[in-house]
């Protein structure tokens, strides 16, 4: 694929000036943010704007998150090539490729169809064959495919998922927003043998988990309600 030149130079700054000048250290993960072209997962109508530190809009009422965000979340994995990755959210497939360059096997799990469709389509068009997207629901993870060295949530739970903390491997790291509707606290649980850890990170706002054991089917959005995040 030919990219146009405008982009590149885009996303290089997008880079520097909102990852690097702030707290992303991991250079994989910088590299891994240079090389995936964002605009690829938006629609045709955002795609100038696709390199804003922004949310954009993806579909079904859904965002693709900032940049920051995507790239915080993934440096808190603490990701190594080896890895098994679980994403629940995949939403617009951004931040599935950013794990597909930086780990073995990722698998996505998306409840609507549209989505889970369009990300399809999008990361096989650009070569991601270390990506598996799945419908489901992503509250009760993927146990057949555990156990998992990273899972990351790219929606907010009331609590982190039982579910998501059993299928985590022996060192295993759980990113994951957890809180209100309104507002949540990114948490990272880590498990020590039988232990599984918990650490507070950053305030954040995420579109909420529906499943069984995240939230119910959430209202409809209003013209005041406005949600940042996805995956």
């Amino acid at each position: 694929m030919t990219e146009d030149s405008e982009f590149v130079r885009a996303r290089q700054q997008m880079v520097h000036q909102h990852l690097e000048l702030r707290d992303i250290r991991d250079a994989r993960v910088l590299a891994a943010m240079r090389k995936v072209p964002r605009q690829e997962f938006v629609a045709d109508e955002s795609r100038k704007h696709a390199y804003a530190d922004a949310p954009l809009p993806i579909g079904d009422s859904q965002t693709i998150s900032q940049p920051y965000i995507v790239a915080l979340m993934t440096q808190l994995l603490e990701l190594e090539p080896t890895d098994t990755v679980l994403e629940i959210g995949t939403g617009s497939g951004y931040q599935a490729a950013l794990l597909a360059e930086l780990t073995h096997q990722v698998y996505s799990l998306e409840r609507l169809r549209g989505l889970a469709t369009r990300a399809r389509d999008v990361l096989d068009r650009l070569g991601y064959s270390n990506v598996l997207v799945i419908e489901g629901d992503g509250s009760l993870g993927l146990p057949e495919h555990a156990p998992y060295d990273a899972i990351v949530v790219t929606a907010a739970a009331p609590k982190a998922p039982p579910a998501l903390k059993d299928q985590l491997a022996e060192s295993g790291r759980l990113v994951v927003p957890v809180g209100g509707r309104g507002g949540q606290m990114l948490e990272r649980w880590t498990r020590q043998g039988q232990r599984v850890t918990v650490e507070e990170m950053v305030p954040v706002a995420f579109v909420p988990l529906v499943g069984d054991q995240g939230w119910d089917e959430p209202p409809p959005p209003t013209r005041r309600r406005k949600w940042f995040s996805r995956g």
